[in-house]
């Protein structure tokens, strides 16, 4: 069973009904003692880092998603949820998981035709391979809608890039945990493949 995490971030039901569409059990809980038994987890989300991590915090949630780390439990991140597996975001000036060491900035960009939140689709460029993008071929379209994006400090933790005035990560991991900037519940039949590899992943590193 996958459980998709409730922290007040929004997405969830999207990401339940694409599970539902692939046939992949799933649940969407609060609760950390549901998180501390899930076969994997997914940890998405849309909003601001800080209310996140306040409602987290409030809930032992933050406690939950590290504890699920260190014990070996697959976990992807999406969107904010992956942002927030960082270790600090310039929005909200907001300490986070810190689960990959790395800050979350703001896109700051000189060309005034390109526009902040970032929206719309995308190919990425895989770095290294890892299971859950197994099935993206060249020329694969994610669709993403940020203002921010993940940095990781170690270089080896990026997975994947993508282009917006200069390559900034799409794609993070380490170990049994991977990130996506982009929904790939938002994201077609190239979407639906990492959804449908994440829920196969063992969680061993690469």
């Amino acid at each position: 069973m996958i459980v998709i995490i409730d922290y007040s971030a929004g997405n969830l039901t999207s990401v339940k009904r694409a599970l539902d569409y692939l046939k992949i059990p799933s649940a969407i809980s609060p609760d950390p003692a549901v998180i501390a038994s899930a076969e994997r987890i997914i940890f998405p989300g849309v909003g601001h880092a800080a209310a996140a991590m306040k409602t987290l915090q409030q809930h032992g949630l933050d406690k939950a998603l590290n504890n699920a780390f260190e014990a070996g439990t697959p976990i992807l991140g999406i969107c904010l949820g992956t942002q927030i597996i960082l270790s600090h975001a310039e929005e909200g000036d907001t300490a986070c998981l810190g689960i990959i060491p790395g800050t979350v900035p703001r896109f700051a960009l000189s060309d005034p035709s390109l526009k902040v939140p970032r929206m719309g689709w995308d190919a990425i460029t895989v770095k290294r391979k890892h299971p859950v993008l197994r099935d993206v071929g060249p020329g694969d379209e994610f669709y993403f809608i940020h203002s921010y994006y993940p940095r990781p400090s170690d270089s080896s933790a990026i997975i994947a890039t993508c282009e917006y005035q200069g390559e900034f990560p799409a794609v993070i991991g380490d170990k049994n945990i991977v990130g996506t900037q982009f929904h790939p519940e938002k994201s077609g039949p190239a979407g639906l493949s990492v959804l449908k590899n994440f829920a196969s992943w063992d969680g061993a590193p690469c």
